[in-house]
Parts: structure tokens; sequence; C-alpha cells
């Protein structure tokens, strides 16, 4: 997943560096932190299994009624009732992180209070980074309300294309001059301050790998902006773009910085708990009113907020902590596990249902996966029809 699209930044005062290789301590070159044993691949795959076959009896019973009949009535209550859906299924992922795989999830920075309506954006270390703002935004209470910019590709995918659609993903061409209308289009429709928002943002665009590096250091080195070794040069259109929309009815905007030890984690060593030992999280609240509203003085203002990034970084790499650890408590076993519970057996209910009560219920599935299908297809979102919008759209005084 990418969170942003657009020109590299320019116009960034600053004396050049020499071009340097990506710090070797970044990548990975070591061997992984826990053996992949034949027991952590059964337990990996039954994991998958329970998650995936979850996924899909859930949206297939559920989305229907939340994101078609509800949403007739009112669109706030259907982005309520389907986030809460969301939002359980999705905490069975850092149940597996923190309490199946044992990955110690640390938090630093600042210590923020839950905000409604959040634009956060991120540096994008590994392919797997947007999986750990779960971690965050579940100890905030608004796990289900997190959405991300993706590749449209991705909505080729089957089922999690369905998943991508009723939670109102936003997928991008990585084209500008198409993607401008798309975002702008999208956040239009997120106006309403009643409803929650978590929109996470990757203004990399991609993610980090040492040949990326070199060529955004070569670019940098060019056009006279600072050298990176850690994260790449930042790309600001698609951040300014939700910004703008969005501004009028945001709580707060997050920095957030990620890295890893011992090794950067791929999407296996999530599900395998080979990887990672610990995820380190940095978090640095921005006040709206200090961020430009030009684009050259966005593009300045993130390039110098991920040059900040860069030597955060170095510094992790030379102490292994980010600074001011502590900032979050641990999730609780008890409410993952009963949630596990309730998730796994309403699964379990409706696979019954299908298989072995009437033939009605294969015809609801039948017909919910074609609906799921014509709508993800055609990126259709049913109107409210029955009651008038409430709440407007209302401007929040700015930060």
């Amino acid at each position: 997943m990418n969170g942003s699209s657009g020109s590299q930044g320019h116009n960034v005062n600053g004396g050049q560096k020499k071009v340097q290789h990506a710090n070797p301590l970044t990548l990975n070159n070591e061997s992984k932190h826990r053996q992949l044993t034949p027991m952590r691949r059964c337990r990996g795959v039954a994991c998958v299994a329970i998650i995936l076959s979850t996924a899909f009896t859930l949206i297939v019973f559920i989305a229907p009624i939340t994101t078609f009949l509800v949403r007739l009535v009112s669109v706030h209550y259907s982005r309520k009732a389907t986030s809460v859906l969301f939002g359980m299924w999705l905490s069975l992922w850092p149940f597996l992180f923190e309490k199946i795989n044992k990955t110690n999830v640390i938090f630093s920075g600042e210590s923020v209070l839950p905000k409604k309506r959040v634009l956060l954006f991120a540096n994008h270390r590994t392919e797997v980074d947007w999986m750990y703002l779960w971690d965050l935004a579940l100890r905030k209470g608004y796990l289900g309300y997190i959405k991300y910019i993706l590749k449209s590709s991705l909505m080729k995918l089957p089922v999690f294309s369905w998943a991508f659609h009723i939670f109102e993903f936003i997928p991008v061409e990585r084209k500008w001059e198409i993607d401008e209308a798309i975002i702008q289009n999208k956040l239009s429709k997120f106006k309403d301050p009643r409803d929650p928002l978590w929109l996470a943002v990757f203004p990399e665009g991609t993610d980090y790998t040492e040949k990326k590096c070199i060529k955004s250091q070569e670019y940098a080195s060019e056009n006279g902006l600072p050298i990176l070794e850690n994260v790449l040069l930042p790309k600001t259109k698609g951040f300014l773009c939700c910004l703008q929309e969005l501004k009028s009815s945001l709580d707060a905007v997050y920095d957030v910085t990620i890295a890893y030890k011992h090794r950067l984690p791929d999407f296996l060593d999530n599900i395998y708990g080979t990887d990672p030992s610990e995820v380190h999280i940095h978090i640095r609240t921005v006040k709206l009113c200090d961020i430009p509203t030009s684009e050259d003085e966005v593009t300045d203002w993130m390039i110098e907020r991920f040059r900040q990034k860069d030597q955060l970084l170095s510094d992790f790499f030379m102490q292994g902590h980010f600074p001011d650890e502590g900032t979050e408590g641990d999730i609780s076993a008890l409410e993952c596990l009963a949630n596990f519970i309730a998730i796994v057996s309403s699964t379990g209910c409706f696979l019954y249902l299908s298989l072995f009560s009437s033939v009605w219920f294969k015809v609801y599935v039948l017909l919910s996966c074609a609906y799921l299908t014509f709508v993800t297809y055609f990126s259709i979102q049913p109107p409210q029809l029955i009651c008038s919008p409430e709440g407007g759209t209302h401007a929040k005084k700015v930060l």
C-alpha cells in the first residue's frame, strides 16, 4: 500500500552531502530472529485460514446489510456499523502480532489522546508498515475507522477488493492527473464531522529498498535537496490534497516514524512470527496551523519532516530505541481472546446456516457475492434515500 502520489519535492534549502549507500543496519542482511519451525509454519497457516475464512463469511453475511440496507437510511450509521464489524475483525491481527507471535510493539514520542478525525503520515520501511498502524488505532479505539490510499491493482484481488470497497479505501493509479480527481471525490464524502476517520498516508509512495534509496539520493544530489539514508524523498501532492479536503474537520495530524528489530519483516514473517522481534512506533503531533498551505511550502515542510525522520532513524540504529519510550500500554489479552471467540463463533454459525439450513441462506450467499462483485467492480456506494443527511459539514475550528 502507498499513501500519496505526485512529483518529487523541491525548493529546499540546505547543503548537499555525498550520495551514500543505504545504512546496512536497515536492510535484511541478518538471519531471522526466530527460526521457521514446522510448528510455527502450521500455526501461521492455521491463523491465516481463520482470518481469511472469518473475513469472507462476515463480509458476505453482514456487509450487504450494513453497506446497502442501512446506508439507504443513513450513511453515518452505515459507516458506523461497518466500522464496528471491520474493527472486530481487524483486531485479530494485533492479537496475532502481539499475543501469538510475541512481537513487542513499543510506542514512543508523544502520548496522544484518542482523536476522532486524524490524518497521519508515516515512513514506509517495508510492505507491512500499514498493518502495524492497526496496533495504534486499536489502542485509541478507532481501529475500524482507519483507511488507506492504495494501488488500484489491489482492487483486483478476490474478496479483499470487496473489503477495500465497503470500507471505502481510496484506490489510485499513481498518475497525479488521474489520482487528484479520485482523491478529491472520495474525500468529499467524508466531511461530516460526525464520522470518525483515520486516514493513513505514506508520502514516499513506495516501500524502502536500497536501490530506491540510491535513486532518491541521486535525485536529491542533482536538485540540491537533503541526502537521506533511511527514508526516501517524500512526494507531497497527495498529502496536500488530503489536507485541503479534510482540514476543516480534522482533529489532529500525526507524524509517525516506524522502525524494526532485527530485520525488516515481510508479510510471511508477520504470519509465521519469525520477524520482527520489536516494532518501534514514534509519534509526534502536528498542529494544523503549523502546516503551510501552498504546494511549494508544503513540499519544503514535508522534506524537512522526513529529514528529521531520517535523523531519528539514524539515532535508532545507533541506540536501539526511539526517545521517550513507553507512551502506550499493552493490549488486553482477555479482550483479544473474547473478540476472537465472538468472531469465530459468528463465523461458525453463518457457515452452519449456509451448509445445513434452509436453501434460502444459500440463495442469500449467492446474491450477496453477486452484489459485492457488482458494486466493487463499478465502484458504487448506494446513496442515502430515506432520510436527509444530518449534521452537514460544519467546519471545525482549526488547531
